[in-house]
Formats: C-alpha cells, structure tokens, sequence
C-alpha cells in the first residue's frame, strides 16, 4: 500500500510486459495512478476510457500500432494533444516533435522518478 498521496495518472504504453510491469508497479509504490497498453492502438482505447493522464510514457516499437503512430493520433486529438509524451526507448532515437524528452532504457529507477514527477504532481 502506498505512503504518499494520490500524484495523477501515467499511462505506460510499452509491449515489453516485464518493462511494463516492473514501471507500473515502481511508480503505484511512489503514489502514482497506472493504466498500461501493451501497442499503441491500445493506448489510444485506453485514453478514451481514463481521459487525459498527466503523462504518457511511450516505446517506439511496438506490434500493432508504433508509438509514433500513437503519437500521431494523440497530437491530433484536442483533449488529449496537450499530454506530455516521454519516450522510452533502447534505441539510438532522440526525442521526436511532439514529446517531452526521452528515457533511455536501461533506465535508473531514480531517472523514472524524475521524469515521471516534473509532469506529475
């Protein structure tokens, strides 16, 4: 159970599911909210049902639809254009337009922390 308050919603949309669960779980202990898709196509059925989180944390290859293709729709949709988007990513990739910054896997849990708390409260 967690100690801290209520801090928003991340949506973590990543088709690795141990990457995906280990990152839900780190930031539920931290206080925060977690909805999770495994593609982007799921990430968007996702939004539609949580609205705007405070932040998405996006891979870039996914099946079924890519984060940019997530991206793209997400940009392109009034309510949800202003969310920031952190990429996630263990490639070579910088920060494409549209996203906040990037994280680079293998990650630090502290640098998850970080980026995930300047957006979230």
């Amino acid at each position: 159970m967690s100690t801290h308050a209520h801090r928003g919603t991340v949506l973590i949309v990543e088709d690795d599911e141990d990457i995906r669960a280990a990152m839900a779980e780190l930031l539920e202990t931290e206080g925060f909210d977690v909805s999770v898709a495994s593609n982007g196509q799921e990430g968007l059925e996702v939004l539609g049902q949580i609205g705007p989180p405070c932040l998405v944390l996006l891979d870039l290859m996914m099946p079924v639809m890519s984060g940019e293709d997530f991206l793209r729709h997400v940009r392109q949709n009034p309510a949800m254009s202003p969310v920031p988007v952190i990429i996630v990513t263990a490639s070579g990739r910088t920060a494409l337009p549209g996203t906040q910054g990037i994280l680079k896997k293998p990650f630090e849990i502290s640098d998850l922390f970080a980026t995930v708390s300047a957006h979230c409260v």
